[in-house]
């Protein structure tokens, strides 16, 4: 790949638009470039998350979830480009269902927080569903990848688990929400 970003500071984005992978030049406030900030703004949440003590399960799917969200990027900076696959859903569904088997089923809603790790994790999730909003509204104007809208509807339900699964990994559980705060 070379030095690819040898030089940070370019000025080329000065009168608000920015590049694309392909080349073309698009507006900073553009649909495709919100999109592609809030996948990087995921991608920067689940850092957070890796900046915890986490099971290794959990660390080395988090790892792959950040190399996959660089394809996404990819796929988003370059319209018409394909990089996710198939199994790269599978194995967020796969995970998903071994996690959540793992876990007691949920009777009331809850909470996200209890330890450091699950509110990060939460936090990371609402920034996915922010993230597949933003590239649902792309899709409406502009064609988006059917396996990219449902890798990332699959990664906040897995992002969601994640974060029960790291409270009960802590010794804890899930911060219940109180109903007209019943005691």
């Amino acid at each position: 790949m070379g030095h690819r970003l040898t030089k940070i500071t370019t000025r080329t984005g000065d009168a608000g638009e920015t590049g694309l992978g392909d080349g073309a030049r698009v507006a900073k406030d553009s649909a495709r470039i919100a999109v592609l900030g809030d996948i990087d703004e995921l991608n920067s949440a689940i850092g957070l998350v890796l900046a915890e003590q986490l099971p290794s399960d959990v660390r080395a799917l988090l790892e792959q979830v950040q190399h996959d969200l660089f394809d996404l990027g990819g796929e988003v900076s370059i319209p018409g480009h394909v990089l996710l696959t198939e199994n790269q859903l599978t194995e967020l569904e796969t995970t998903l269902e071994r996690w959540n088997d793992a876990l007691p089923a949920l009777k009331e809603f809850i909470l996200p927080g209890g330890t450091r790790a699950a509110a990060a994790a939460h936090l990371a999730r609402t920034v996915c569903r922010r993230a597949e909003r933003t590239l649902v509204a792309l899709g409406r104007r502009e064609p988006v990848g059917d396996l990219a809208r449902r890798y990332l509807n699959r990664l906040s339900d897995l992002l969601f688990v994640a974060g029960r699964s790291l409270n009960r990994a802590a010794g804890g559980g899930d911060v219940q929400w109180k109903h007209k705060r019943k005691p």
